[in-house]
């Protein structure tokens, strides 16, 4: 987000480049020319600020471990945003859309069964098929080995990252069913 006192001179730019934009042109083609304008982040922060971001939480099975100790595999997590790739892309484009590559993955933190586990992933750039995604995985409830209550789990005071990527997904143009202007 912008801070205040550079608000006013992004709007004072803004203002004066589009007032040298041509009135003739459409509003589509004005549109356009600010985007292309040097105020993308005027554009993403205030005038667009329509990318949509959502959560899921899950509490990691014994099913979902894989590997000795409990240990869940990073392929459950890269599963779980996957899932909110495809909830985002319906929000945006009304189609599920293709997760394409994920450019980054970092596995942080260990994850077992047990654990509750919150995702989180919020469009970050759109282009005219593609959309990029960003991606977090928190650890927010763990079980409580020390207790004598085999059930015993605690909420973390401070949710710890296990996990982070970014990501793109496509969605053919014949298949986008939802409006950006």
């Amino acid at each position: 987000m912008l801070k205040k006192g550079r608000i006013n001179d992004v709007i004072s730019q803004f203002s004066l480049e589009l007032f040298t934009i041509s009135t003739s042109r459409s509003f589509v083609n004005i549109i356009n020319s600010i985007k292309k304008l040097s105020l993308g982040v005027f554009y993403n922060n205030i005038v667009s600020n329509s990318f949509p971001e959502t959560k899921l939480r899950i509490r990691m099975s014994s099913h979902d471990a894989h590997y000795a100790g409990e240990l869940v595999d990073g392929a459950r997590i890269l599963n779980l945003f996957g899932d909110l790739a495809t909830e985002l892309t319906i929000q945006y484009d009304g189609d599920e859309g293709l997760l394409r590559a994920y450019e980054k993955v970092e596995f942080l933190s260990p994850v077992h069964s047990g654990d509750f586990i919150e995702v989180t992933g919020k469009i970050i750039d759109a282009g005219k098929t593609s959309r990029k995604i960003s991606f977090e995985a928190y650890k927010v409830i763990a079980p409580n080995k020390d207790n004598v209550n085999e059930s015993a789990c605690d909420v973390l005071d401070l949710p710890i990252l296990v996990a982070k990527a970014t990501g793109t997904c496509v969605v053919a143009l014949e298949k986008q069913r939802k409006r950006k202007y």
